[in-house]
C-alpha cells in the first residue's frame, strides 16, 4: 500500500498578530491546550518579569519561574522545580534562551511547550531542538516541536531592534543553506526533502523581497512568519539542513575560534550566507542579498562587526570543522587560505561600498 499522505510535526496554535500576548489564556483555552489555566510559565529576570507584571492577573492558575540562563543545568533544574505540579503545559516566555530551556524542560517532564516570543532573533523559536551550554561549551538537544507559537507584534517592536536585525539574517541565509542541500544531492546523492527545501526557501525569500522595513507591522509579521516556517521545516526533514549550510558553518566558526568577540547569530550568518552564494559563483544574487542585509542595517563586510580580512579568512577555511559530515559550497571548493582571500577581495569588489 502506497503513502498517500505524511503528518507533519507543527504547532497546533501559530498566532502572529499586535495584542496576542494579551490573550494568551483565551487562545490555550480555545483550543483545548490548557482550559483549566494550569501552566508553568518559565521566565527570565527581565523582560520576562515586566511581561509578567502585565499578564499574570489574567492567568491566575499559573505558576512562574524564573529561569537564571541558558545552560543545561539551568533547563534540567526548572524540570525538576516543574514535577508534581500536575500542569496542562509548559509554557516558555522570553527570547532563545528562555524558550530553549522550556522546551528541554518540557520534553522531560513530558509536557507540551508553549513558546511565546518577546523577540525575533533566529529561527529556533519552532525547532525541534533546544540549544543550551554545557561543560563542552554548546550543545543541540532533540526536542518536540512547540504545541503553539504565539508572537505578539507589539512585544516584539519593545525589544532592541538588534534581535530584528538577527532574525532577518538568519532567515534570508535559508536561501543559500538550501542551496548547499541541493549541492550535496547532486554530488553525493544526499537525499532532499522536497517539502522542507520550499518551505525554508519560500520563508527566506519572502523576507529578502519584502518591500518594507524594520518598523513596519507587515514586514515583521512576514518574518515572524518566515521564522515559524522555518522551524516546522527542520521538523519536516528531521534535522537542520533546510537552514544551516556553509552560513552557519562561517558562523560556528566566528563562535569557537573569537567566542569573546563574536557577533549575533543573525548577522554572522547573513554575512556567511553572501559570501557562499558570491562563492557557488551566483554573483548578482549575492549582490543583491548584499544589498538588502545593507537596507537593513545588518553586515556584509566582517570589519563591519569588528573582524579583520585575515580573522575572517581564518574562520572561511575553518568552518567545515564545525559541522563534520555536512556537504557545503565549503567542502566542495576546499579553498586554501590565499585562494579565500583571492575570492574575498573579489567578493568585496562585487557588492560594492
Amino acid at each position: 500500500m502506497p503513502v498517500l499522505t505524511r503528518l507533519i510535526p507543527s504547532p497546533v496554535v501559530v498566532d502572529i498578530r499586535a495584542g496576542a500576548l494579551d490573550d494568551l489564556g483565551c487562545v490555550l483555552a480555545d483550543e483545548r491546550i490548557s482550559q483549566s489555566g494550569r501552566l508553568a510559565i518559565a521566565v527570565s529576570g527581565g523582560s520576562g518579569a515586566r511581561l509578567r507584571e502585565r499578564i499574570a492577573p489574567s492567568l491566575p492558575g499559573a505558576t512562574w519561574y524564573e529561569v537564571g540562563g541558558g545552560t543545561i543545568d539551568d533547563a534540567v533544574r526548572l524540570a525538576g522545580d516543574m514535577k508534581g505540579g500536575h500542569y496542562d503545559a509548559v509554557v516558555g516566555l522570553g527570547g532563545g534562551k528562555i524558550i530553549d530551556c522550556a522546551k528541554f524542560a518540557a520534553a522531560r517532564v513530558g509536557l507540551p511547550l508553549v513558546a511565546v516570543a518577546t523577540n525575533l532573533a533566529h529561527d529556533g523559536l519552532c525547532s525541534p531542538v533546544a540549544t543550551l551550554d554545557n561543560d563542552a561549551g554548546r550543545g543541540s538537544y532533540g526536542v518536540p516541536n512547540p504545541i503553539a507559537v504565539v508572537i505578539d507584534l507589539n512585544v516584539i517592536r519593545e525589544a532592541p531592534v538588534r534581535y530584528v536585525r538577527s532574525g532577518i539574517g538568519d532567515a534570508i541565509s535559508n536561501i543559500s543553506a538550501v542551496a548547499d542541500w541541493e549541492l550535496s544531492h547532486r554530488v553525493n546523492g544526499e537525499k532532499i526533502d522536497g517539502l522542507a527545501a520550499a518551505m525554508a526557501r519560500q520563508a527566506g525569500e519572502a523576507v529578502l523581497r519584502h518591500p518594507g522595513g524594520i518598523g513596519d507591522d507587515g514586514f515583521l509579521q512576514v518574518l515572524a512568519e518566515a521564522l515559524v516556517l522555518t522551524g516546522i521545516a527542520m521538523s519536516v526533514s528531521g534535522d537542520s539542513r533546510p537552514s544551516s549550510g556553509a552560513c552557519h558553518e562561517i558562523n560556528h566558526a566566528f563562535d569557537l575560534l573569537y567566542p569573546k568577540r563574536a557577533a549575533a547569530h543573525g548577522e554572522q550568518c547573513g554575512l556567511g550566507a553572501a559570501f557562499a552564494m558570491y562563492l557557488r559563483g551566483a554573483h548578482e544574487e549575492s549582490a543583491y542579498m548584499a544589498t538588502v542585509l545593507r537596507r537593513h542595517g545588518l553586515p556584509v563586510l566582517p570589519e563591519e562587526i569588528g573582524f579583520t580580512v585575515d580573522e575572517f579568512v581564518r574562520a572561511v577555511a575553518f568552518a567545515p570543522e564545525t559541522r563534520p559530515g555536512r556537504y557545503t559550497i565549503l567542502e566542495h571548493l576546499d579553498l586554501k587560505t590565499t585562494q579565500i582571500k583571492d575570492i574575498y577581495a573579489d567578493y568585496v569588489k562585487a557588492i560594492g561600498s
